[in-house]
């Protein structure tokens, strides 16, 4: 049964379960007269604005979103209304040794921030396409988000500001809006600014939806949103490490000293390089870290944007998987997930012994392309 709610706080809902009436608190507080909850879900947000403005400030903000592998931890109870920025923007980034391209970003890394929030929290996002600037993303900047310091302390992808004019656009799989309204695209200079409820648990894909989407997609426009479950995990208070590994394709050839996106070599789903968190070095030079004994967490994305991946850690067995991320699909005793583009586990393992435990996508072209990392566990604490 669907109960709808109109009012500043929706208090209880009925819901049914075994054919019974239950009443299920659901402290969900609206915002706009346009929403409204179904099920303890918040929907109906206002229309999206698109504008013009001079911002030039820190093109990255948010005090829950990262760099990957990082997750920032969230440091409040029960809900809260995030503020993120996420403008958009060109950089040459390295994605191998010697190898290096003008990718298009949000933020400026490949691939995007990670943006950490709870089931049901609000986020208030900005993008402004800042495509026709320079924009330098290596500095500090006074009240930006920790992802800055995590560019950094890790220049892996060596970034440099390029000017490619283009229009972009965002589209957040963990968002429940209209795309039409939501994900619109803007062009260089203009600011989209829109709402969104975390309604649903589990680690999300985000994207540009601007067409081409393949191209656009593949040029380095992707990233994660880990929503935690309202109510956390059921090992929540025995994780010990907790890490974000995002896998994606790229599609280069070489043009003279450069490296250019091949569209039809993306049609033919034939990426020269496939890679953990967007370089092929990105978890070998900087490997997870754990010790013996540990359980250890990592929220997998394929984030394609063509391909499937087969993630498997060497001398381990993910102890529990959950489907997308969400508690209710839970798996046990895997030796490897099969994920789709797009889609997602939260996987959990216990690290055997002091070593090395490397990190593959079992597909094994797709290993050889760069898809490969390790974890480094140190001995047993006592």
């Amino acid at each position: 049964m669907k109960t709808f709610i109109k009012s500043a706080v929706a208090s209880a809902l009925v819901v049914s379960f075994a054919g019974l009436p239950v009443i299920a608190e659901a402290n969900v507080p609206l915002k706009h007269d346009s929403e409204y909850v179904i099920d303890g879900k918040i929907y109906g947000m206002p229309k999206a604005k698109i504008y013009r403005d001079d911002y030039n400030g820190p093109a990255v903000v948010g005090d829950y979103v990262t760099m990957v592998p990082h997750l920032a931890e969230l440091d409040y109870k029960g809900n809260k209304e995030h503020e993120v920025r996420m403008d958009v923007f060109s950089q040459k980034v390295e994605v191998a040794p010697g190898v290096s391209y003008n990718a298009w970003t949000f933020g400026g890394s490949v691939p995007g921030p990670v943006l950490h929030v709870r089931e049901g929290d609000r986020v208030v996002f900005k993008m402004k396409n800042r495509s026709t600037e320079e924009v330098v993303i290596t500095k500090p900047f006074k009240g930006a988000s920790p992802y800055f310091d995590q560019i950094a302390a890790n220049q892996l992808q060596k970034h440099q500001p390029v000017v490619a004019p283009m229009p972009h656009s965002m589209d957040f799989h963990s968002g429940t809006v209209a795309a039409d309204d939501k994900w619109a695209t803007i062009a260089p200079g203009e600011t989209i600014e829109f709402e969104w409820i975390a309604n649903y648990a589990g680690t999300y894909m985000y994207h540009c939806g601007t067409s081409s989407v393949l191209m656009h997609t593949a040029m380095g426009q992707y990233g994660a949103v880990v929503v935690s479950p309202k109510e956390g995990y059921p090992t929540d208070k025995e994780v010990d490490q907790e890490y974000v590994i995002v896998q994606s394709e790229m599609y280069l050839e070489q043009m003279g000293d450069e490296y250019i996106y091949d569209h039809s070599a993306a049609l033919a789903r034939d990426p020269s390089h496939v890679v953990f968190n967007g370089h092929v070095s990105a978890l070998s030079e900087n490997p997870l870290k754990s010790n013996a004994g540990d359980r250890v967490r990592i929220h997998f994305l394929n984030a394609g944007p063509s391909g499937t991946s087969s993630f498997h850690v060497i001398g381990a067995i993910f102890d529990k998987v959950w489907a997308e991320g969400d508690p209710r699909n839970t798996w046990y005793g895997m030796q490897t997930v099969l994920l789709g583009a797009s889609s997602s586990a939260t996987v959990e393992f216990i690290v055997p012994e002091e070593g090395v435990y490397k990190l593959v996508d079992h597909e094994f072209a797709d290993a050889e392309r760069g898809a490969a990392g390790a974890l480094y566990a140190g001995p047993r604490k006592k």
